[in-house]
């Protein structure tokens, strides 16, 4: 059985632009992902320390022999053993998921306490590398959920539409993503929001196109930002828009992947979405599950089901990689 290298040593702190194989937010969209939840067992703790430290290591041999894969492997710690594994005091606003209960609709919370989200252009370098991982852990930690997605056509999700054309680029990136001075403890790092959806393809598909622009707020072919309702029923995308109270937009990371089984009659959209504040993500999801105005849902919703939802912290690289020091 392949065991993971252990070469002990301090990481140095990357930005978006200069992303490494692991920690890496920043990192391009790519055509394979995992998405791997797990929770810790009681003995469980110090086993995981050590591989964590050890990630960066561990990645080197796989990406030595496949460059082009673009392999990458990002971590996000819950906050329920935050403590306890990264020996430190919890990130500003890292706590457990807040389920959103709405009139029609809910957004529940689900058990996890760590995230793996592996991305790869190659679905066997995803497979191989977690494959690794998960032998490396052992007994240390339970499988809560595995996801395994695929990007569709030219990114699409399986609704038809283009997903992720609001992610921040360049520079915008970091600004929207990493922890800074707020939180000087934790900068570099972010946090991390999950839900796994499962879609009622047949409901949606028998909806005239038209319809679907109006419910998602974009156009189906080209991905073209529709103007938002001047009042009442807002779409998808304006209540996805988060505003502070100076007016000012505030970006996250979508890193959405399509996930299903034909034969099982599965269908769905893993939401992953990176931020640098955790209130964000948890005003969208007020806005798309209670509405704006309240009574207003998402009507997104009444065709895509939240089963699972978590909260993690990504540590930045060299926060991780200090695990390992002596």
């Amino acid at each position: 059985m392949e065991q993971m290298t252990t070469v002990r040593g301090s990481r140095r702190a990357m930005n978006s632009a200069e992303t490494g194989p692991t920690q890496a937010p920043g990192a391009p969209l790519t055509a394979n992902a995992v998405f791997l939840v797990v929770t810790i067992a009681p003995n469980g703790i110090d086993t995981v320390r050590d591989v964590l430290a050890d990630l960066a290591d561990s990645m080197k041999a796989i990406t030595f022999r496949f460059p082009d894969a673009a392999l990458t492997g990002t971590v996000g710690v819950g906050s329920s053993v935050w403590e306890s594994l990264m020996g430190s005091s919890l990130p500003a606003q890292l706590r457990a998921f807040t389920p959103v209960v709405g009139a029609v609709h809910t957004a529940p919370a689900t058990e996890g306490d760590l995230l793996f989200h592996i991305r790869a252009e190659r679905a066997d370098v995803c497979f191989f590398f977690e494959k690794r991982l998960l032998s490396d852990l052992g007994a240390a930690v339970q499988v809560i959920d595995e996801t395994v997605g695929f990007r569709s056509f030219d990114r699409r999700d399986l609704l038809g539409f283009v997903d992720g054309t609001a992610n921040p680029v360049g520079p915008e990136v970091d600004e929207a993503v990493l922890v800074g001075d707020e939180d000087p403890a934790h900068a570099g790092g972010t946090y991390v929001v999950t839900q796994k959806y499962v879609h009622a393809m047949a409901a949606w598909d028998s909806l005239p196109v038209d319809t679907q622009e109006r419910i998602l707020g974009r156009t189906k072919v080209d991905g073209i930002e529709l103007d938002d309702a001047p009042a009442g029923q807002q779409s998808h995308k304006s209540l996805a828009t988060i505003e502070d109270e100076q007016g000012v937009e505030h970006d996250i990371i979508r890193d959405n992947m399509p996930f299903g089984s034909p034969g099982a009659g599965e269908f769905g959209t893993y939401f992953l979405g990176y931020s640098r504040n955790l209130w964000v993500i948890q005003q969208m999801l007020e806005r798309m599950f209670i509405g704006e105005p309240a009574g207003m849902h998402d009507r997104l919703l009444d065709f895509s089901t939240a089963l699972t939802g978590s909260v993690f912290f990504a540590p930045s690289a060299a926060e991780l990689g200090a695990l390992g020091a002596e």
